[in-house]
């Protein structure tokens, strides 16, 4: 090894960097969470006491909660349409790249923006989706008031967002599928449903372990969403909306942290939300896995 030291030399800026600025933070971080600690003062070192009042704490549980539907209203639309999208435009034949393009673009806008767009398009008072629910005679719906149809938003905005993402996961998986499966299925009396059924979904199911996967760790972070929709900043702090519907686990990470200057508590909140993270990602690889085996 020691014969290949210029090489390795030629790559250690970037494990250098990668030690400094994101993995020493982290151990950093988890050190934090059992000290008590404002950013400016003495650092006092409190054990488990910061997860005991963890434990105790109904904002903590409430951001959970939450975090949890979005995630369910958010992931289980996004990964169905994507796979629909995919399989739709995986027969097209003719402005395949536009379709592509047109669909992926979501994902590569700026989350802030789309946010500020969601925010206007849902407004309660001006909003257009309400304007076009009037024109029909429909009364106004309170999108951003209302702790359900809050939830609702985000999601809708998330699997927006992402939708496309996983379509192109999902056409690359179906372009690598032998078009002699199909012949074989269609010679057997095979229809579309079945044999999207029977054989697209489970030849297509490694890779859709990995996008729930991906879709577990993404939507279970969600942050910038709930905060531009309600303007949360240290001169707001109106985070997550009427009666914190919307208030996810890192944006109350965020609020205890960087709002209330308890850079301890903040730290607990997110190793436990780390853990809780861990724990979903495990049980929907068995239960894709499970799937897979049957």
């Amino acid at each position: 090894m020691l014969s290949y030291w210029r090489q390795y030399l030629a790559i250690s800026p970037f494990y250098l960097i990668f030690t400094v600025f994101s993995f020493g933070p982290v151990f950093y971080s988890l050190y934090l969470a059992f000290q008590r600690y404002d950013g400016l003062g003495t650092k006092q070192f409190v054990g488990l006491q910061q997860f005991e009042f963890l434990w105790n704490d109904p904002v903590f549980w409430l951001s959970i909660r939450n975090t949890l539907v979005i995630w369910v209203l958010s992931t289980v639309p996004t990964l169905f349409g994507a796979l629909v999208l995919a399989t739709l435009l995986h027969s097209v034949r003719r402005f395949k790249g536009f379709y592509r393009i047109a669909l992926y673009v979501p994902n590569v806008t700026s989350i802030v923006a789309v946010a500020i767009f969601f925010g206007a398009v849902f407004s309660n008072d001006f909003g257009l989706v309400n304007a076009i629910l009037g024109v029909v005679g429909i009364d106004p719906v309170p999108w951003l008031s209302d702790p359900w149809l809050i939830k609702v938003v985000i999601a809708l905005l998330m699997a927006w967002m992402w939708t496309g993402y996983n379509m192109i996961i999902y056409l690359a998986g179906l372009q690598a599928i032998p078009q002699s499966v199909y012949e074989a299925a269609r010679i057997d009396g095979a229809g579309p449903v079945r044999t999207f059924f029977r054989i697209t979904i489970p030849i297509m199911r490694p890779i859709i372990l990995f996008t729930v996967v991906v879709s577990t760790i993404n939507g279970l972070q969600s942050f910038s969403e709930p905060q531009v929709l309600f303007a949360s900043n240290a001169a707001n702090q109106n985070l997550g909306g009427p009666g914190q519907a919307g208030l996810t686990t890192l944006l109350y990470f965020y609020q205890s942290a960087f709002l209330d200057n308890d850079y301890g508590y903040g730290a607990a909140i997110v190793w436990a939300f780390f853990v809780l993270i861990i724990v979903l990602v495990v049980i929907n690889w068995r239960i894709v896995q499970r799937g897979r085996k049957s």
